[in-house]
């Protein structure tokens, strides 16, 4: 091997590691290329399926209308924000639930809490508008193709007419261009389907109620020669624009800008969608475009893989590119379809909100390992911003000091209702936590820790323990516990004990408020949060099944909400390197799921199970849940969908409501495969299936600020290469089957564990 700078002392199979400059240093593994694109022989004929393009503020479908060419078009921020009924007065009381609960007269909560989530058609995410190019005439297409590597949707005809699309990755502009247009061409932009009178029909919040229940007055569309623009008036004084122009810079060519503006963004006095249209106009497609393709290469150079297994690989492309296009620093948080709102006359699946009970934390799990943290930190900078919201709530709801987060919230953080086991649950904020704590971890960004990781889960320490009670032992419970969603919104699904999933969530945030606390000096609280940690139970494990839903309650029924193993994953506190006793614990539990089956698993259901798979060291189990997710339950555009859509026994649900917690999930679970470091040691390949004999990656990251590449060839590890961002003790289980050299020594048993003391920017080349 070609050395270069100091020479390290750890020699591996006779070549070396050393501090090496990064330019030197070919990409163990590219980015996207041609085979990860989205190509099809014609356009989707449902918005679902369209071409997802978007920027985290603005977003666009492709899809065929009929003869028309539509253009599906969201904002992120365009909500009705009408306050959800009985959320306040004297019985908006978690202490009067559990009366309630206690006292077996469970319907009047029901009635007052869980019902008008489904009865109400708001608050909820709305659509802007969309725009269609009538194709009658033009023939038939012969390709439809998204590139992801730049962020480009492509039609071509056979009459030679092409249309190009993106949605600008650095402006909240989108772009249309059609060569071979007609000299009459004209854009035409359709208003969503509101109406005066509200609709009857069924009030299915899965399926999406009729837009027109929103009661909202029709808005217009006025028109220039070549300029469109739609208002649409809301509820509360709530209203947006949609413009649209466009130009023809050479005969046969049309250019189309479109953008769209709300009363947040105007209250913000950041430019409106008419002048957003104009100046993108006069800057014309093609500059566009150069810039919007320099911020998606840029994002692509944060990470990369390559796995033998086709389906997987393109899947895990195709989730970043999704990841790209709706997560941003400035923007909203991912919601439950983002930037891809329902355009069917109706308002989206669950009313496209933030469901906190699994959805938002499941979207930024791949944010870390993947290293894009700046695009993770689009949704901790939304709920630190809305943290005085989320106090006022956990005081009037709970009674208690501190912080939670409702389980089911608007943009503005406002509680939603639906069942009130999981939307009012008392640990909501301490998953929320899990994602400051992993930032942190991540980055080891110090500021971070001290300013926000620290402080919000602290808060949500004062919360839990200001609201457990003690049982006749003294040891520490909640009032009321549930576990998601077994039992649906049941009175059962209330327990008397303390779940696995709450305990698991409570012991969490103990744990790591002592573990932050010390990290900053601050010893006095670190010892109070060991205490209180300490006052509460051990988990509920049967022996021959593993872990249970809450003490007398097995694991027996098809769920598809994994809550009772969040001990093991994703919170750490339970691991297979812990040693035989929970590394049993583990085997048992996963065990019994795949005993129990998947008739009530849903898509993230897989997706969750290829992270758990994957945590216990099944390659084999890990790529199966994985393949399992991404064809069956996903759609060909790769959303996915909730349901079987495969119809082969994988799940007894085969709707398909789009949400997007399971592609992110995915996405985590193929990174766990390749690259682990929950427990501070980095662990090289630790879940790959025995018949990947070749597979790569390039720049993922680790615990610790770690930047880890590695390459397999022929079954071995054949070189890792880490870059320390911040400096630290580097802890690298070693992944080499071969002997090592050690200051020059040949140990007779080669160290399990590699460790060294790197600064911050140095870089360490292992190589075979």
């Amino acid at each position: 091997m070609r050395k270069t700078g100091t020479l390290i002392l750890i020699l591996i199979l006779g070549a070396c590691a050393g501090h090496v400059p990064p330019q030197v240093l070919p990409r163990l593994a590219e980015g996207p290329g041609a085979q990860h694109a989205l190509v099809f022989p014609a356009l989707a004929s449902t918005w679902d399926e369209g071409l997802p393009l978007g920027n985290a503020i603005l977003g666009e479908l492709l899809w065929a209308n009929g003869p028309f060419v539509r253009f599906s078009l969201d904002r992120a921020d365009l909500w009705d924000l009408r306050p959800m009924k009985n959320m306040d007065g004297p019985q908006w009381k978690y202490r009067w639930v559990v009366d309630q609960w206690k006292k077996g007269d469970y319907r009047p909560v029901q009635e007052r809490f869980d019902v008008p989530y489904d009865a109400e058609p708001a608050p909820s995410k709305i659509p802007a508008a969309a725009l269609e190019l009538d194709a009658s005439g033009w023939g038939d297409p012969f390709e439809a193709r998204l590139t992801i590597e730049n962020a480009l949707a492509t039609v071509r005809w056979k009459n030679g007419k092409v249309l190009e699309t993106f949605v600008q990755a650095d402006e909240p502009v989108g772009w249309i261009r059609l060569k071979g247009a007609p000299a009459d061409f004209k854009p035409i932009l359709r208003m969503p389907p509101y109406a005066a009178a509200a609709a009857a029909g069924a009030l299915d919040p899965v399926t999406g109620q009729d837009l027109r229940r929103l009661g909202y007055k029709q808005g217009a569309v006025r028109e220039s020669e070549d300029f469109l623009i739609y208002r649409q008036d809301g509820w509360g004084g709530f209203y947006y624009y949609v413009a649209v122009g466009w130009r023809r810079p050479a005969p046969g060519v049309v250019e189309i800008a479109w953008s769209s503006s709300s009363r947040f963004s105007d209250d913000e006095r950041q430019p409106g969608a008419a002048d957003r249209v104009l100046a993108a106009l006069r800057r014309g497609f093609d500059a566009a475009f150069a810039e919007h393709a320099a911020w998606w290469n840029a994002f692509w150079s944060r990470s990369a893989i390559r796995v033998p297994d086709p389906l997987l690989e393109k899947q895990w492309y195709l989730e970043q590119y999704k990841f790209g296009s709706a997560a941003r620093r400035g923007a909203p948080p991912i919601s439950l379809q983002a930037v891809w709102t329902a355009d069917n006359g109706k308002l989206p699946p669950w009313k496209g909100d933030f469901h906190h009970d699994l959805n938002t934390q499941l979207s930024y799990w791949p944010c870390y390992s993947a290293d894009h943290l700046e695009e993770g930190l689009g949704f901790l900078d939304w709920l630190w911003d809305l943290r005085g919201e989320f106090k006022a709530y956990t005081s009037a709801y709970f009674g208690t000091d501190g912080l939670n987060v409702p389980g089911v919230s608007t943009l503005t953080g406002k509680p939603m209702g639906g069942w009130i086991q999981y939307s009012f649950s008392p640990t909501v904020g301490a998953w929320l936590g899990q994602h400051f704590y992993l930032h942190w971890r991540y980055s080891r960004d110090r500021a971070f820790l001290a300013e926000r990781a620290y402080p919000w889960i602290a808060d949500v320490a004062v919360h839990l323990e200001q609201l457990s009670e003690r049982d006749g032992r003294g040891r520490r419970r909640l009032p009321a516990s549930s576990s998601p969603e077994i039992f649906d919104n049941s009175a059962k699904a209330w327990f008397a004990e303390t779940t696995n999933y709450d305990l698991a969530l409570i012991r969490w945030t103990f744990a790591k408020a002592a573990e932050l606390a010390g990290e900053l000096g601050k010893k006095k609280e670190a010892a109070h949060w060991r205490e209180v940690g300490g006052e509460w139970p051990e988990f509920s494990v049967d022996p021959a099944d593993g872990l249970m839903f809450a003490p007398g309650v097995p694991y027996t029924e098809s769920h598809r909400h994994f809550s009772h193993l969040m001990a093991f994953h994703p919170l750490g506190l339970l691991d297979v390197s812990n040693g035989p006793a929970e590394a049993e614990i583990i085997r048992h539990t996963l065990a019994t799921l795949d005993r129990v089956g998947p008739d009530y698993w849903c898509g993230y259901s897989y997706a969750w199970l290829g992270n758990l798979k994957a945590r216990a060291f099944d390659g084999d189990g890990a790529a199966k849940a994985l393949r399992d997710f991404a064809s069956c339950f996903c759609l060909p555009n790769s959303f996915h969908v909730n349901g079987d859509q495969s119809r082969s026994g994988k799940s007894k649900f085969v709707y398909r409501p789009f949400t997007l917690e399971g592609n992110f999930a995915f996405a985590a679970g193929l990174q766990e495969m390749l690259l682990q470091s929950h427990t501070g040691i980095v662990r090289i390949f630790p879940a790959v299936p025995a018949a990947w004999a070749d597979a790569s990656f390039d720049g993922l990251r680790a615990d610790g600020a770690f930047i880890v590449s590695a390459r397999r060839t022929g079954g071995q590890v054949r070189e890792v290469r880490i870059r320390a961002e911040k400096g630290g003790l580097l802890k690298l289980a070693n992944p080499f089957a071969g002997s090592i050299r050690i200051d020059g020594k040949l140990p007779e048993n080669p160290p399990a564990l590699l460790e060294r003391k790197l600064k911050a920017g140095q870089i360490i080349v292992f190589t075979e």
